[in-house]
């Protein structure tokens, strides 16, 4: 996303300062910029609009491949807690209306959640 990488640091802007914009957090926008994890939609939104300039200016498509680790023995991995794990890890991109699709399910589904807690006030009085 080196449009986008290019443009903040023109506006002297920080990773940490565009994160906020998109309401995640610091490391997370670090993969979104990198290409790593995907921007979606409302976010390149959001972000353009924070850098005053169209989507289209800034917006990259994500590069897309499978990468499988399919051997027998497992890979190592370290899991941050100083101890190391073996296992078996498939990676594959997903397409894009699903990811979509899913965006729109789990922000249905936080919505529910409003709803019923609302709801759950109503009945504790």
């Amino acid at each position: 996303m080196e449009k986008l990488r290019n443009l903040r640091k023109q506006r002297g802007y920080t990773q940490d300062y565009m994160s906020k914009i998109i309401a995640t957090d610091a490391s997370n926008y670090s993969r979104k910029e990198s290409g790593d994890v995907r921007i979606f939609d409302d976010e390149w939104e959001k972000l353009a609009k924070a850098l005053d300039v169209p989507v289209e200016e800034i917006k990259e498509e994500r590069k897309t491949g499978n990468v499988q680790n399919n051997d027998n023995n497992g890979s190592t991995f370290n899991d941050h807690s100083g101890n190391f794990q073996s296992t078996n890890y498939t990676y594959c991109n997903i397409p894009d209306f699903i990811l979509d699709n899913q965006q729109d399910y789990i922000k249905l589904l936080k919505e529910q959640v409003e709803s019923l807690k609302e709801e759950l006030k109503q009945y504790k009085k």
